[in-house]
């Protein structure tokens, strides 16, 4: 084999890997999979409503160092 033959077994090979990573991301039975993926970050934030009474609850580090 020379580097000619094996460039393209190469090109080929890659050609199809490819084609399998489009087709497994892609798919459409694993879409709900990655729209959880997707929408992981935003999991830990709180409501606008949740979020504005925790924080009049919690106290400010002015207090903290006051106490201490």
């Amino acid at each position: 084999m020379d580097k000619g033959t094996l460039g393209a077994i190469s090109t080929v090979l890659v050609a199809i890997a490819f084609a399998g990573v489009c087709w497994w991301a892609f798919s459409p039975k694993r879409k709900k999979r990655f729209d959880d993926a997707a929408n992981l970050p935003f999991a830990d934030e709180p409501d606008s409503d949740t979020k504005q009474e925790t924080e009049k609850n919690t106290p400010s580090t002015d207090d903290v160092a006051r106490r201490n």
